[in-house]
């Protein structure tokens, strides 16, 4: 890997680590929906200028509905689930959890896709779901029913995330592919025409107590921006320039940003329980993404791009 490579890769789990830091800011004022939903308008917003400036041209090559429906559960969905969770988990826990998409996507894509699954995979899995538990059973939040709402929001966003991984390939590289700036603005735009009826819905039915001040609408800002437009820009460059195997190895490196990042700027405690759970679901992550010759479920592989 080049250095610019690894840089970015850093730079990218960085980012993406103080996405769970702006969420926990903004969730607990604005409430779910208002923060999925304004999260990917910013995003949209964002991503024009930024259009613009590449000269990116406006050809969806008929494929302008999938990627709404791609933003949708790639999009749309997780955000709001993470906004859930944010509610009630530090931005640690929300983090780590995340780390678990890789698993998510064997488990999906030997289930619907016909993917192969290998024993490191299926030990992996293990390993991943067994460091979920502990975070969930120990750690400086008690255990209770809003820790099980926000472990199985985090959860369900990162199944989604698994999904639209597989659907991406299917749906928009196979059979010529559109640039990575246009997908991720035809995606944010279908999470935004997602989430707006429930936005609108939400007013009505719980309007936020506040809508906040200052900080919250810069952390919003930021979440929007730079930790959905610019890094799922800097996300699609990665896939391109070292494919999709490395680039899932952000998600070892997002979880000690996100504990950081909550630890210093919101002074959330810290315990060991993140290095235990951490340290189980790296070492899933390690068995999901290394090679192995030994298979359990033997499928055709799928095209990769």
């Amino acid at each position: 890997m080049r250095p610019i490579d690894l840089l970015r890769l850093i730079s990218l789990a960085a980012i993406w680590g103080a996405s769970f830091l702006f969420m926990r800011i903004i969730a607990p004022e604005l409430g779910t929906f208002p923060t999925a939903f304004f999260r990917v308008l910013f995003a949209c917003l964002g991503l024009l200028p930024i259009l613009w400036i590449l000269r990116v041209r406006w050809n969806f090559r008929g494929k302008l509905k999938l990627c709404l429906i791609l933003g949708m559960i790639n999009s749309g969905a997780p955000f709001a689930l993470y906004a859930l969770a944010a509610q009630f988990l530090p931005t640690g826990y929300s983090a780590i959890f995340n780390a678990t998409t890789p698993m998510m996507g064997v488990i999906i894509g030997a289930l619907f896709f016909a993917e192969t699954l290998t024993v490191s995979k299926l030990i992996g899995v293990l390993f991943g779901l067994s460091g979920v538990a502990l975070l969930t059973r120990t750690g400086p939040v008690v255990f209770d029913l809003q820790l099980v709402v926000g472990a199985l929001a985090c959860l369900g966003a990162t199944a989604c995330y698994g999904l639209g991984g597989f659907l991406t390939r299917r749906w928009i590289n196979q059979n010529g592919g559109l640039t990575s700036e246009l997908v991720a603005f035809g995606s944010q735009v279908g999470a935004v025409l997602c989430l707006l009826p429930l936005f609108v819905i939400s007013l009505f039915a719980s309007p936020p107590v506040s809508w906040g001040d200052g900080r919250v609408w810069l952390s919003l800002a930021g979440l929007g921006v730079g930790c959905t437009a610019f890094a799922y820009i800097l996300y699609f460059r990665l896939l391109a320039d070292i494919g999709p195997v490395r680039t899932l190895t952000v998600t070892f490196i997002i979880p000690p940003f996100g504990v950081l990042w909550g630890a210093l700027l919101l002074g959330e405690p810290l315990d060991w329980a993140y290095l235990y759970g951490g340290a189980l679901i790296a070492v899933a992550l390690w068995l999901v993404l290394r090679q192995a010759p030994s298979t359990i479920v033997a499928a055709p592989q799928t095209q990769r791009s």
